[in-house]
């Protein structure tokens, strides 16, 4: 089993930064598949960014650019950097990995076993 745990919501104005953690424990692995997603209120969950264990990451189109995924040196921290950041940005963010996948490309909620509570961003215009 695994446990995931964000951190690092919050309110922000348009154009500002957020960065989000997500702290992995468990019955983690070497090989992994791991991902952001968030929900707006009224809205279906998406996908953010993914990075799995060889290195590649994937972002939705909305946030390329904007929002770098990565993973710290122990595999168990994963980050979420977010700049300029627009009203459309704010949502419910959930962290969410897999350690049966290798490789991951523009995962789907499908494709994760394990997921985090969540933490709320808000951006004000």
């Amino acid at each position: 089993q695994v446990e995931l745990v964000e951190a690092g919501g919050g309110s922000v104005q348009a154009g500002g930064s957020l960065r989000l953690s997500c702290v992995a424990s468990g019955n983690t692995g070497s090989n992994y598949c791991m991902g952001w997603f968030r929900q707006a209120p009224g809205k279906e969950r998406e996908g953010v960014a993914a990075i799995d264990s060889e290195g590649t990451r994937s972002y939705a189109d909305s946030v390329r650019g904007r929002f770098t995924i990565s993973v710290d040196n122990t595999k168990n921290n994963l980050y979420l950097q977010m700049n300029s950041l627009k009203p459309e940005d704010s949502a419910t963010y959930y962290c969410a990995a897999d350690y049966a996948i290798i490789a991951c490309h523009s995962p789907t909620q499908d494709d994760f076993s394990y997921w985090g509570q969540g933490t709320q961003v808000t951006v004000s215009s």
